[in-house]
């Protein structure tokens, strides 16, 4: 990989980094949505969106109980305090999640139903969804960045030619990140089609 031109220039390194740091943690994001999506088997990541309100505080489910995939189509959810046994299950039961599980009075089972053709194609559109809005962010951080770059042209801190060079390279990085975002979201999305 060629030497970054922002990374070497002592006035854009700060920048670079920034932006550098943005992006990552943007694909980063995504691909924490692409863990928690649904596919055709059960996972504990079906569950990370959970949150269960205990004593009026809304806590992650994975933080209240001890989550398992004993089968390919059931979650069992073993909590660590049973008082808190009917909140998780009705957590579970919220709309936003569509889970039905039910409970023995010591743990809960999640059975995860196959997902038909048209469920494939919903999880299909929520996936690219979430991959427009990230690439989304994505640019915003790219403006944000040659909005500097603009400013520091008009500061005299850089030449139109350094001003160029730079806005060429935050391209670059900007289309490697969405590169790697749309790879994976092609990887998950042959995961979820498949029967």
């Amino acid at each position: 990989m060629a030497v970054s031109y922002m990374s070497t220039n002592s006035l854009l390194k700060e920048l670079h980094g920034d932006l550098k740091r943005r992006m990552d943690k943007a694909v980063t994001d995504f691909q924490t949505h692409l863990i928690s999506l649904r596919t055709g088997r059960a996972s504990v990541h079906l569950l990370d969106q959970v949150r269960v309100d205990y004593y009026g505080t809304p806590t992650p489910l994975t933080q209240m109980a001890q989550v398992t995939t004993p089968e390919a189509n059931m979650i069992v959810v073993q909590p660590w305090d049973l008082s808190q046994l009917k909140e998780i299950e009705k957590a579970l039961r919220a709309p936003e999640h569509g889970f039905n599980p039910s409970n023995d009075g010591k743990q809960i089972r999640v059975p995860i139903p196959p997902m038909t053709e048209e469920r494939r194609r919903d999880v299909v559109k929520q996936l690219n969804k979430e991959l427009e809005d990230h690439k989304t962010a994505l640019r915003n951080v790219r403006r944000d960045g040659n909005d500097t770059l603009k400013k520091m042209v008009k500061d005299k801190e850089l030449s139109q030619d350094e001003e160029k060079r730079a806005q060429d390279e935050v391209q670059a990085m900007l289309n490697d990140e969405i590169r790697r975002m749309e790879e994976a979201a092609q990887r998950k999305e042959a995961d979820i089609m498949q029967i």
